[in-house]
């Protein structure tokens, strides 16, 4: 007989329960890629919504009018001078610009404690394409306005706000998608991995954007929005929401005994218990395995690489019990105050509101920061500013690493933000004396700035939203998400405002603003980086619960 190729023993090498992990992983990366590709064009289009003024006699290109197939060039009488796109063309261009930001971050922030509500009580993968659909055309609209020699501003305002308030569809949904499909072991990591597809969307989004932006605006936002309509449509067609929709198997939830004398006393004092209680489910003893080698290389990767204690290379058999979860479907979906009671969610949901102040501020300005600091044009300087994303992409991998070497997701955070304020003040240092000097700074000030972000996003909204104070309600991952990235978007929303506000005064004033917000960031988290310092590890007789939800 002969042998299998190569590729097919690759494929057969894992199981269809990976294969169907690795799946989902993808398509939520790409999915909620789309959504960040779609926010982007804004920052790159500020560039060339105001411009240095041409002097008199220059001809301006690519406006177009009713008459624009016919003649799309205008020349400009003698007595008149180009700044950009009227309303943006006075001198009060940066308040307007601020005003369409915040137009859309409020929405987003106000959207964003419904939508996880919303979400919860319907089928996510019909929640989700509503919300990118939506998300296309009123990104298409904002773009049309180029092509119909749209001036006024409030038809921009409303376009932001409505586009604000169907993006809140995004988070939620992905979150808790990839949350059911991927259980606590290496989350961070994982996490880490898949919360890029944020900076990989901005790159993407920037490249897009800036590729339109000097010759015709508008495709800026048409272009991206056709692309987010049409991963809603994939959204439709792939999205599987949970494991059990098509027969997985959930990985089983490994218990460690580290005290047997303690359990035995437990079931002591309680010997018709036969079941034990975690964070996310309750649990049925259903049966003990043996482990040993030879058996583990049945079990999934995941759970082989948490049956190790360091010392003897495996756990003795009698200290391993294999529990499996009912899931608890049968319970409601958690209230807005319930949500707040989990311990953590409050402290981590205002650190967030700071942290994504800075990022988004980061995000809307920064290639403005750039084309008037290093006086490059609109494509040169959203070019340049992808670098900061991709430092976001390292800054997120790295902080999920650390958080689960360590198990310290609040002091991972911690030692970030205590970076990341130094990093800015050199960022607006040496920013001004040279490319080179501007490349290195604009990579560790993303990574630093978006690794606690990145963090709190995914990791940790996960973690609490699977607390043991929720007694199985394996519902509320989704309520708590939203509460914390809404949180989170209240501070977006105050970011970019601020900037157009104090950038009048001079660019130093803004980052300033931006270090001061880090660390109010760290302060929200003091108490709890006491509580890990103070508690490291776990006690003996404790149970160490690994689960997939």
């Amino acid at each position: 007989m002969a042998s299998l190729p190569t590729g097919i023993r690759f494929i057969t090498s894992f199981t269809r329960d990976q294969w169907y992990r690795a799946f989902i992983f993808i398509l939520t990366f790409l999915l909620y890629a789309s959504f960040h590709l779609s926010r982007k064009p804004i920052s790159i289009v500020k560039g060339e919504l105001h411009k240095q003024c041409a002097s008199q006699g220059k001809v301006k290109l690519n406006v177009l009018n009713e008459n624009a197939f016919h003649d799309p060039v205008e020349k400009i009488s003698d007595n008149e001078t180009y700044c950009g796109w009227a309303p943006f063309d006075k001198k009060n261009y940066q308040q307007l610009l601020g005003a369409l930001d915040y137009s859309f971050l409020c929405a987003y922030a106000i959207g964003m404690y419904l939508s996880g509500i919303i979400g919860e009580r319907l089928p996510i993968r019909y929640y989700l394409t509503f919300g990118m659909f939506a998300s296309g055309a009123f990104t298409t609209l904002f773009g049309l306005g180029y092509f119909y020699n749209i001036h006024n501003f409030g038809f921009y305002v409303i376009t932001q706000i409505a586009n604000g308030l169907v993006q809140t569809t995004g988070w939620p949904s992905v979150v808790t998608c990839i949350g059911n499909w991927f259980g606590k072991g290496r989350r961070g990591l994982i996490m880490g991995i898949w919360n890029s597809h944020t900076s990989v969307g901005n790159i993407l989004g920037s490249l897009i954007a800036g590729y339109w932006v000097s010759t015709c605006w508008g495709l800026s936002f048409v272009v991206p929005g056709i692309i987010i309509a049409s991963m809603g449509i994939v959204c439709f067609l792939f999205l599987i929401e949970h494991p059990k929709d098509i027969k997985c198997s959930s990985t089983p939830l490994i218990v460690f005994k580290h005290s047997l004398s303690r359990m035995a006393t437990k079931d002591k004092h309680n010997p018709s218990s036969k079941g034990y209680e975690n964070g996310t489910n309750r649990f049925r003893v259903q049966k003990q395995i043996l482990y040993t080698k030879e058996n583990s290389k049945n079990l999934d990767p995941e759970i082989q690489s948490l049956l190790s204690d360091g010392e003897n290379g495996t756990i003795p058999p009698k200290f391993v019990t294999v529990l499996h979860g009912d899931g608890g479907n049968g319970m409601a979906a958690i209230s807005f105050l319930g949500a707040l009671r989990i311990p953590g969610v409050i402290e981590f949901s205002l650190c967030l509101l700071f942290a994504k102040l800075v990022s988004y501020t980061f995000l809307f300005w920064l290639p403005l920061y750039i084309t008037n600091v290093d006086h490059f044009d609109a494509k040169k300087a959203g070019d340049l500013s992808t670098l900061f994303d991709v430092g976001g992409i390292i800054g997120g991998i790295l902080a999920g690493v650390i958080s689960d070497r360590l198990g310290k997701r609040a002091s991972t955070c911690g030692l970030m933000l205590l970076l990341a304020a130094p990093a800015l003040y050199l960022f607006s240092m040496v920013s001004k004396m040279g490319l080179e000097a501007t490349i290195v700074m604009l990579l560790i000030s993303g990574a630093l700035v978006n690794g606690p972000y990145a963090l709190i996003t995914t990791a940790v909204s996960a973690d609490l939203g699977t607390h043991k104070s929720l007694k199985g309600n394996s519902k509320a991952l989704s309520t708590v998400t939203a509460i914390i990235d809404g949180t989170g978007s209240v501070g977006a929303a105050l970011g970019p405002l601020l900037a157009g506000l104090i950038s009048p005064s001079g660019w130093n004033n803004v980052f300033y603003m931006l270090m001061v917000a880090d660390a109010a960031a760290l302060l929200f988290l003091l108490r709890l980086i006491q509580k890990e310092l103070c508690c490291t590890g776990s006690m003996p007789g404790e149970l160490i619960q690994f689960k997939e939800h």
